[in-house]
């Protein structure tokens, strides 16, 4: 691919890796590099100088396959903006303009590219559920988030809570108190092991919301026939539309979408959770994701290049800022 001219950068950084998207602003599409290693974050938050390091091979590499000339635009999409952007923000922009010659940069939460990549600029709510939950919903004015408060103070409904409340039920089975499930005890003793070591081997570990989430498809899968089980998905189910309820405009013609791995679980979790969801939104359809978080930020680079870009602006969540040269 040649000649494709002026073009635009999107990064999608979570906790699975890396992703970048080199595109003309107009050509769709054009090439992706991927890193499976994530972005590290340390005292002063999400490391830029980490991000750069990876960053920069990659933009180089996708420069030279697509041809395209000259990057107007960057966005990037980072998994814990929010809380833990400070640095990037005040040292992102200029390093981008140092290496690719971009002077216009957007730095946005993972929840608002999740969000884009599934209803686009539009008014609505969006679940992003994966290991963890958060719901992100705008009336084109402004940004509202609900939970997104991790594994120990929130994330109701994720992949993480249904995995706990499984292994809830199966300890209980396991001492013969009631709400125990025997399926999702014989379950976790097939993934763990005996039970009975179970808090030795998860509490120390520094990664227990995966653990913990690894746990969900088992309790999808007992959930046909298994009472306990089904009730814990109908729970999730309940507490997502909660938070997509928290969100979405009042008014107006809202959509709903989800989005995020934890409802490749399939009608288990997703019939209870459309129930949920006409129940405490009947003028907000749910609709399907049109795509992903990378989807999300090639179409902010897109429209901001273009200067058509109507999602509001916020500093914890969209946050558009150029190089030192300004």
């Amino acid at each position: 691919m040649t000649g494709a001219g002026d073009g635009v950068l999107a990064v999608d950084s979570g906790g699975s890796g890396l992703r970048v998207v080199v595109s003309g602003t107009e050509r769709g599409l054009l090439a992706q590099r991927e890193s499976r290693e994530p972005v590290l974050t340390g005292a002063r938050g999400i490391d830029p100088g980490h991000l750069m390091a990876q960053l920069v091979p990659m933009v180089r590499a996708l420069t030279a396959e697509t041809g395209v000339t000259a990057l107007s635009t960057a966005v990037v999409g980072a998994a814990g903006l929010a809380t833990l952007g400070d640095a990037l923000r005040a040292e992102l922009p200029a390093a981008v303009e140092r290496e690719f010659g971009i002077r216009r940069v957007a730095l946005v939460a993972d929840a608002v590219t999740a969000y884009v990549g599934a209803l686009g600029p539009r008014p609505g709510a969006v679940v992003a559920a994966g290991t963890g939950l958060i719901a992100v919903g705008t009336d084109l004015t402004c940004w509202r988030r609900a939970d997104g408060w991790g594994h120990l103070l929130g994330d109701c409904g994720s992949g993480a809570w249904i995995g706990r409340a499984g292994l809830e039920a199966a300890l209980r089975a396991y001492d013969g108190r009631p709400g125990g499930s025997a399926g999702l005890l014989a379950r976790a003793e097939n993934v763990f092991g005996p039970v009975r070591g179970l808090p030795g081997s998860l509490y120390p570990r520094q990664d227990r919301p995966a653990v913990l989430a690894s746990f969900a498809p088992e309790v999808a899968a007992c959930a046909d026939g298994d009472p306990v089980a089904a009730s814990i998905l109908r729970a999730a189910a309940r507490h997502m539309a909660e938070s997509a309820a928290a969100v979405c405009p009042a008014t107006g013609e809202p959509l709903v979408a989800v989005t995020g791995g934890l409802f490749k679980m399939g009608d288990p979790l997703l019939v209870p959770l459309q129930e949920e969801l006409s129940r405490r939104l009947p003028h907000a359809p749910l609709v399907p994701a049109a795509g992903d978080p990378l989807a999300g930020s090639v179409r902010i680079a897109r429209d901001l290049a273009a200067g058509a870009l109507t999602l509001p602006s916020d500093e914890a969540m969209l946050c558009v800022m150029t190089g030192t040269k300004d």
